[in-house]
């Protein structure tokens, strides 16, 4: 098999193939929801222009170390600590970085399902939809055109209400995932980002084209990229950019030391890195240029005037995702097909994703326990779903059921709770730990000969490690801890 890796016996079959996979493993909803607003509500251009730089300078150093330990241990995200600490004769006991890092992917993925499982949902009311409008001949009309805006707003509170719907678009989407992780790495995870990336890709130029024609496209260029110098040194924006290049590149979360024990040993990874944070950043941008001008063209003038003013926020998150749009795809010429082109993107990029945050525990699992891929697999998506179907009830049953109600936990159902875990204490430990590893602990010379760097800037890459990266994540994990630290 070309480019396995020796001692795993799976690899990637091409560097494409890898940075393909890992680019799917980083794309997911916080690129394509999480970012343009976060963007849009913390200064546009001063957010791009410090995110970029904190990707530049927080996240490709982190992403590179990940990939590197993966590639030399070429093991599972654990085993692949353990053999690097050994060899430079440090404790076994540092492996707990990317234990934590697996941890959290795993509780990522028992609520990231639950999301996904909304987006199949939509998927099935916009499919029924598309056919309805052939059949009535009204595709070049606004999407569900039988329903008034407010039922149009009502549908996801509907699915939250239904619970036995919630749960199976949840089961539908978690089968999916565990069907393609069981298949293996070249058979089943590598098939999916090699077919599904390059569609992805396609369809978000397709509906960017398509805002650009038919949306305020001017509107969501100065919502995004409308520059104010002062923002550039505010805390609160620089903290969020800080939060969101470390999100959007799943950094801390196992991923990537898992994917690059896969990857072949003539395969640059400083040059891989740079292309995944790319397309990963590219990715981020182009989102925001193909959701806002198609949201910003329904709002009265007004109101838009207002978001444009700063006096108004737009509606971030998921209600962005699964109230706001469809809203907007209600008014607008062919919503219908634009629409279901939408969620199926979305739904590639969960995907992807999630495929990513479930192979970082079947990876162990297999090795740990000697058992063969697909039960493993069953057995981590089944539970899985179990917690996620559990983390489900917090939108309607356990909304007021809040069992840890302290500190960063406070008023938080299941739901939430699993959320503030991994977002704010697991993986920031994982990356923290990860860049004190590779900064201070791990062999130099092992280091060296895996991450494709050369004079200045290996060095800018090592001083970036030791020294920025942990006090950067350190600010990061405290001020998500203690909200009001820097205030």
């Amino acid at each position: 098999m070309a480019g396995a890796a020796a001692s795993t016996g799976e690899g990637w079959s091409s560097r494409t193939a890898f940075v393909l996979a890992a680019v799917g493993s980083a794309v997911g909803l916080g690129n394509l929801v999480r970012f343009p607003a976060e963007a849009g509500a913390n200064g546009g251009g001063a957010f791009v222009i410090f995110y970029i730089f904190c990707v530049c300078l927080i996240g490709l150093p982190i992403l590179l170390s990940e990939t590197l330990v993966g590639r030399h241990g070429q093991s599972s995200a654990i085993g692949s600590f353990k053999k690097v600490a050994k060899e430079s004769g440090a404790s076994g006991w540092w492996s707990i970085a990317a234990g934590v890092g697996m941890v959290g992917a795993f509780l990522i993925l028992t609520y990231y399902s639950v999301l996904a499982g909304w987006i199949v949902h939509f998927i099935g009311i916009f499919i029924g939809d598309t056919i309805n409008a052939i059949g009535a001949n009204t595709l070049t009309n606004g999407a569900l055109a039988d329903r008034s805006v407010e039922d149009v707003q009502a549908l996801l509170p509907a699915l939250h209400a239904n619970s036995t719907q919630m749960l199976l678009m949840h089961a539908i989407f978690m089968a999916i995932t565990v069907y393609a992780v069981a298949r293996g790495v070249t058979g089943g995870i590598e098939k999916v980002a090699v077919w599904l990336m390059p569609i992805f890709f396609l369809l978000i130029i397709v509906i960017t084209i398509y805002g650009a024609f038919n949306g305020a496209f001017g509107a969501a260029l100065a919502f995004l990229f409308e520059f104010h110098p002062s923002r550039l040194l505010d805390p609160s924006v620089q903290l969020s950019a800080l939060g969101q290049a470390l999100f959007s590149l799943s950094l801390g979360s196992a991923l990537m030391i898992t994917y690059g024990a896969y990857a072949a040993r003539d395969i640059n990874l400083a040059k891989t890195s740079v292309q995944i944070a790319t397309a990963d950043t590219s990715v981020a941008i182009i989102a925001g240029l193909a959701i806002f001008p198609i949201i910003f063209a329904t709002l009265a003038p007004l109101s838009l005037q207002a978001i444009l003013d700063g006096t108004e926020q737009v509606q971030g998150g998921l209600g962005l995702l699964f109230v706001s749009l469809p809203v907007a795809f209600q008014a607008m010429p062919g919503g219908s097909i634009i629409g279901l082109l939408f969620f199926i993107m979305v739904f590639f990029a969960a995907l992807t994703s999630s495929v990513a945050l479930l192979e970082a525990s079947v990876s162990w699992a297999t090795r740990r326990f000697n058992q063969p891929r697909w039960l493993v697999t069953i057995i981590l998506g089944g539970t899985a779903f179990l917690i996620g179907g559990w983390a489900s009830f917090s939108f309607n049953s356990q909304a007021d059921f809040k069992p840890l109600d302290f500190i960063i936990f406070a008023d938080q159902p299941v739901f939430g709770i699993i959320d503030e875990l991994t977002a704010k204490i697991l993986l920031p430990v994982s990356a923290l730990l990860v860049a004190i590893f590779v900064g201070w602990v791990a062999d130099r010379r092992l280091i060296d000969s895996e991450n494709g760097l050369s004079g200045g800037m290996h060095r800018t890459w090592l001083f970036l490690v030791r020294w920025i990266c942990p006090a950067v994540i350190a600010i990061i994990l405290l001020t998500g801890l203690f909200p009001g630290l820097l205030e």
